[in-house]
């Protein structure tokens, strides 16, 4: 497996370093710490703690592992099968795929130490001793809250410290519904204090918090509440969140490809991370697949699920223009391969594969590479098996490196509005029904939980959110391909263990059920 096994061994000296919250390295410009002492006398310099952090914050999002491994590898739609030794990895992939992860898992505990680094780094940044102006408080308390989330969703819990905590202190640990309240008093005390950026092309008015971000996340926030807190979710203030984002003129746009493109103003990006989207592009492509700026090829992992793709409208071909739905996207043949898409589609890759002269593409044995729909399992997987992903295009402006990766979107926000009026007994119908149109697809006469469940999974694939959706709609410890039997129903999988070396070291945690 290329480009994947350095930044692993990386991972695992640096967590032999940082094994938990109790223990965290700070870098050096971030605080004030007097010769000799261990006490917190404040941030140095916190307009550069705040860039620093969102960089960091930045590159954990535009991993292949870690955060996005467990937020999207875990579910129905994404998973990563060994070919011969390339992408075992000791199973770290195939075990989440499968749901027989362990509280050792090297992307679990790189994860929670990198989440809850953040959080003590934000909450540092806010110290009285810092002296935060309005608006870095408020960056500050949108990044804390943003890292906060996503520890209580992956884990059930937030262990939290105080910047001024001495270190033989052990941090507290939030209860789901401490957490919840945390988050949600971080998120809108922060709002009033955020630029409002509204959609365009203004790159650092997107690529930092703004107020539709907070709006976003907070509408994501409560929308999932009935998991933190066990009371019925507040839908009207989801909707109206929504709303607000919608007044500052976000709105659904035409030409879905093109939202992912790093230089093209859209009215859907309400923050994207300046991380490289190389990730997402070549751990997929195959080996012989490669652009001007990566002469090396792909990395030949990462894949869908048959019934993901046939989750898509269409025929069982992807040919441009065979009757199938713009998100499911199209692979060139020798006719329609050229420079510019470099013989590569978007969407999903399903079929012979072509170069940009329109020959046919081979695999390293000299076959025609021609990527089918099954695979034999999570593991004994030929070159070719297995559909690929493609929604950030390597022929696109920018290169296939670019620093470029949404995360919070109009679409997104859209759906979580309609989710939330058919909550509340409204009609989500046309709402989903006016984005299906926009995207190519045919208006539904009706709309379900799984109908809703299923065009978040279309609308939003491989961009993060695809556990968090089906946990809310009770699919997560569902059936599907190559998941353990065993862990079907089991709600044990609900969260990730707490890491072994954080129990270890912080008394006041217990491990979740089950673990």
């Amino acid at each position: 497996m290329k480009n994947f096994m350095k930044p692993v061994l990386a991972s695992a000296i640096l967590s032999l370093l940082t094994v938990s919250c109790t223990d965290l390295a700070i870098e050096e410009t971030d605080s004030i710490i007097a010769e000799g002492s261990t006490v917190f006398e404040g941030v140095a310099d916190v307009d550069a703690s705040i860039t620093n952090l969102y960089n960091d914050t930045y590159g954990q999002l535009g991993d292949q592992g870690n955060f996005f491994a467990l937020n999207e590898v875990s579910t129905d739609e994404t998973l990563v099968p060994t070919r011969g030794t390339d992408w075992g990895d000791n199973g770290i992939w195939r075990t989440l795929h499968a749901h027989t992860w362990s509280p050792t898992h090297q992307f679990v505990l790189n994860t929670w130490n990198n989440l809850n680094q953040n959080v003590l780094r934000a909450s540092q940044i806010l110290d009285p001793l810092s002296a935060p102006n309005a608006e870095q408080d408020a960056q500050a308390r949108f990044l804390r809250a943003f890292s906060m989330y996503f520890v209580l969703d992956l884990y059930g819990v937030a262990p939290f410290r105080q910047p001024t905590d001495a270190p033989d202190v052990n941090p507290s640990v939030l209860s789901a519904s401490e957490a919840y309240n945390f988050i949600v008093n971080d998120l809108e005390t922060a709002l009033p204090n955020l630029p409002m950026a509204g959609p365009g092309p203004t790159e650092e008015g997107h690529s930092r918090a703004n107020q539709a971000a907070a709006h976003f996340m907070l509408a994501k926030v409560m929308l999932n509440s009935e998991r933190y807190t066990g009371s019925q979710p507040n839908y009207q203030a989801v909707v109206d969140h929504v709303d607000a984002i919608a007044a500052e003129g976000y709105a659904l746009q035409a030409g879905y490809f093109d939202i992912f493109k790093q230089d093209v103003p859209d009215s859907e990006t309400i923050w994207y991370a300046k991380a490289g989207v190389g990730n997402r592009i070549w751990n997929g492509l195959h080996y012989n697949q490669n652009s001007p700026d990566n002469s090396g090829g792909g990395w030949n992992g990462f894949t869908t699920l048959a019934e993901f793709y046939d989750s898509f409208e269409g025929p069982e071909s992807n040919a441009l223009d065979a009757g199938q739905e713009e998100r499911r996207g199209w692979v060139p043949d020798a006719a329609t391969a050229n420079s510019e898409n470099l013989g590569i589609g978007y969407g999903f890759l399903v079929g012979q594969q072509y170069d940009e002269d329109g020959s046919i593409l081979k695999d390293r044995s000299g076959n025609p590479l021609i990527f089918t729909k099954d695979l034999p399992g999570l593991s004994g997987n030929g070159e070719a098996t297995g559909i690929r992903i493609i929604k950030y295009h390597p022929g696109d402006d920018g290169g296939s490196f670019r620093s470029h990766e949404i995360v919070f979107r109009y679409a997104d926000a859209h759906l979580m509005k309609a989710e939330a009026m058919m909550r509340m007994g409204g009609n989500a119908t046309p709402m989903v029904n006016e984005l299906r149109t926009l995207r190519g697809a045919t208006p539904l006469g009706s709309v379900s939980d799984a109908d809703l469940l299923a065009e978040r999974g279309r609308e939003l694939y491989v961009e993060f959110w695809r556990r968090n959706d089906m946990l809310r709609f009770g699919a997560f410890t569902g059936a599907w391909t190559y998941k353990n039997e065993a862990s079907i129903g089991d709600d044990k999988w609900k969260l990730y263990p707490i890491p072994v070396n954080a129990l270890l070291s912080n008394p006041n945690l217990v491990q979740n059920p089950g673990y």
